[in-house]
């Protein structure tokens, strides 16, 4: 059988793993802090005897944009956005320290402070916990205040301060809970110090940095990508099918 077959269905293949990167960019274009990944395409040789101009294409993820998206002003106390570079540090479900760029706080029954998805926000000491309150607000550093139940309104009480770090770019990378974490190779000992002058934004949200108009031109290209690799894979069908007949009238 002609190894152009294997080398089309290679190709197919490899085009589905790219959309599939694509479209779960569009599908987070609405997800507060979202960093889109990156695809691209690159050629591997074929193993064995095989022509000089046949090669595999293989899809990967090389790495995740982390640039900032824009702030969306919501007026919600709790919502805070990280102005320029730095992270948010949370406590994912594996007890691990991870960084986020999503700001929705929310404050469970028991005073936690915690992501929309549950992961507990993480502040100088630990995950920070509010005692009861009539009121609470985060400064531009991060510092998490509160007016006790029952104290008079100019009474703030600094609580805790948000665990805002800023590790280098390039030790980072974005885990499959989508999740930033830092690389294994680039792991420190012990925990992310915090940065003390990264600012947030009380108020306000980051949206998701993926370009929706992008992100469906590519999917176009790719699918039209697959339909020329599935195409391929027809007319090595189709030649394998009139030799087999040429053969057959010897």
């Amino acid at each position: 059988m002609d190894k152009a077959l294997y080398i089309g269905m290679s190709g197919a293949k490899q085009n589905m793993l790219s959309q599939r990167a694509h479209a779960n960019n569009l599908a987070n274009v609405s997800t507060t802090g979202f960093k889109r990944d990156f695809a691209q395409a690159r050629s591997m040789p074929v193993y064995g005897e095989h022509y000089p101009t046949r090669a595999y294409a293989m899809a990967e993820r090389p790495g995740t944009d982390l640039s900032a998206g824009a702030l969306m002003q919501t007026g919600r106390k709790m919502d805070v956005a990280i102005e320029g570079d730095g992270w948010l540090a949370v406590q994912n479900n594996l007890g691990e320290e991870v960084f986020t760029r999503s700001g929705s706080l929310q404050i469970d029954v028991n005073g936690m402070v915690r992501l929309a998805g549950g992961e507990m926000v993480l502040g100088n000491g630990g995950p920070v916990a509010l005692p009861p309150f009539d009121n609470v607000q985060i400064g531009a550093d991060g510092t998490v205040s509160i007016i006790p139940v029952g104290g008079p309104p100019d009474q703030l009480v600094q609580v805790d301060r948000l665990k805002l770090v800023n590790p280098p770019k390039e030790a980072l990378e974005k885990g499959l809970d989508g999740f930033i974490h830092r690389k294994a190779d680039q792991a420190i000992d012990g925990e992310e110090p915090p940065d003390a002058a990264l600012r947030v934004a009380s108020g306000f949200l980051e949206s998701s940095n993926v370009n929706a108009v992008e992100e469906m031109i590519s999917n176009l290209q790719l699918s039209r990508q697959y339909e020329m690799q599935v195409k391929v894979m027809r007319t090595a069908k189709d030649n394998s099918e009139a030799a087999a007949r040429l053969l057959q009238n010897l």
